[in-house]
């Protein structure tokens, strides 16, 4: 067994920001979509895509041309609709890179329009691009921003108008059912089945966890998507619904964590109401209700709840903020991640030499210089010291022949996983405003569900100690 724990790939860990003690943990909430069920994200947001682009024609915008491009967009980043940019930020909130329509802005662009902004998500002027749903809403906006600015829109618009617009089409789409009715209808091509996502739901259920689906997916697609994904993975005999003690569709979250909504039990397969009245019932389904009232059933306290899901907002934050559950976050390009620093480990170490080389120069640079000054100012006249001169000129010399051995490593760096934005997780050298909120609100992180069949449903999982920049020296 020691050697099998060993044996866990880092892109299949679970990771600890907030220590946690699964023993201690009676209920799991899960999430559905991008949680339980992954999906072939490029397959399905280009589905989505091709929606958004059939109602635009319909309105006679000149889109004909437009493809979905998804690496113009990546999880984490944030609209700014106010000036029609895509940008990446640090954790704090300072704007590293940005995108004028599927341009990107210069450092000098940049640094005239954000040196003095900072990011915050209670500003409607911001969208934060939470989960893989984004890619097709921010690569069709920057498409339009281009559009706009050439003015080929038939419209008179303002950005934030233009993105109101994308946003309207996106959530008629989603509330007609038209994606999802195609997925239905054929799952093979949108669903990416793994076996062990109901096997590590087994061992949760058999540990005597209490498990409770908690999606905003519509009952009529909850139950065709779950039988396909889980059903021919669990022990003979065995449905998804066995699995759970409670599941709950249409709940409307972040508002299911944050108001007092009504249950409805659903009666039949069909999905007839009834309004509910008294407690939960295992074995039931439900539609809406809310987290107080699913607390005040399971007689539990919300540190006793662990809820799962890929939504950095609706399933982690508010989670956190309000109800005070434990929460762990689904990020799946966390495995090309991992992968992208691993192949690049060895360029890494040979950027972090020549990086220490640098610094080392740099400080015998800025003390040759300090001592020329002092030997000026004590003396009151131009004085030329030649040894001292002589050696700034070589480390002059020298850093420019660094630098040259530095620059393309460092763009490698800066393009790892993604040629425009890089890293998720990083901005530069500092960590993303992604893996901020990552950091703040969700106690573990894994890139998917059967992550937690590795450490089974009794670890003890244990934060890193916290590093400061002093830390090295120490």
């Amino acid at each position: 067994m020691e050697e099998e724990f060993k044996a866990i790939p880092a892109e299949r860990q679970v990771y600890c920001n907030r220590t946690l003690n699964l023993k201690s943990i009676a209920a799991i909430g899960y999430d559905m979509d991008y949680t339980l069920i992954h999906y072939r994200a490029e397959v399905w947001e280009l589905r989505t895509y091709e929606y958004l682009k059939q109602q635009f024609l319909k309105d006679g915008w000149p889109v004909e041309e437009l493809q979905f491009n998804p690496n113009i967009v990546t999880r984490g980043l944030i609209i700014d609709t106010e000036h029609g940019n895509l940008i990446k930020a640090n954790r704090f909130g300072f704007i590293k890179r940005a995108m004028h329509g599927t341009s990107l802005m210069s450092f000098e662009e940049n640094r005239e329009l954000y040196s003095r902004t900072l990011i915050d998500l209670g500003n409607k002027r911001w969208v934060f691009l939470n989960t893989l749903f984004s890619l097709s809403e921010g690569c069709m906006y920057c498409q339009l921003v281009d559009l706009l600015d050439r003015r080929q829109i038939p419209e008179i618009l303002g950005y934030t108008d233009l993105y109101e617009r994308v946003r309207r089409v996106i959530d008629e789409a989603h509330m007609e059912g038209r994606v999802k009715a195609e997925i239905i209808t054929s799952p093979e091509k949108y669903v990416l089945l793994e076996k062990e996502v109901p096997l590590a739901l087994w061992d949760q259920h058999c540990s005597g966890k209490k498990l409770i689906l908690i999606t905003n997916s519509e009952w009529s697609y909850t139950v065709p998507m779950m039988t396909y994904a889980f059903d021919r993975f669990l022990p003979s005999g065995k449905t998804w619904r066995d699995l759970f003690q409670i599941i709950i569709v249409g709940a409307r979250k972040p508002y299911f964590f944050t108001t007092d909504q009504p249950f409805f039990e659903i009666v039949n397969e069909e999905g007839l109401l009834k309004p509910h009245v008294g407690g939960l019932e295992k074995g039931k389904a439900y539609l809406g209700g809310a987290a107080r009232t699913l607390e005040k059933n399971l007689k539990l306290s919300g540190d006793e709840i662990l809820y799962v899901g890929d939504h950095m907002f609706g399933d982690v934050h508010v989670t956190k903020n309000v109800s005070r559950w434990r929460t762990a976050l689904v990020l799946r390009e966390l495995e090309d991640e991992i992968q992208a620093i691993e192949d690049f480990k060895s360029s890494q170490q040979q950027l972090m030499s020549l990086m220490r080389k640098k610094q080392q120069l740099e400080d015998r640079y800025c003390f040759a210089k300090l001592a020329l000054q002092r030997k000026k100012k004590s003396s009151n006249t131009k004085i030329f010291d030649e040894k001292l001169e002589k050696e700034m000129q070589e480390i002059r010399d020298a850093l420019e022949a660094l630098d040259k051995e530095i620059s393309p490593l460092a763009q490698m760096d800066a393009e790892l996983n993604n040629k425009t934005w890089g890293l998720l997780m990083r901005a530069g050298n500092d960590k993303s405003y992604l893996a901020y909120q990552v950091e703040r609100y969700a106690d573990i992180y894994m890139s998917r569900v059967s992550n937690l069949m590795w450490i089974t449903p009794f670890a003890y999982l244990r934060s890193p100690r916290g590093s400061l920049p002093h830390d090295p020296g120490l």
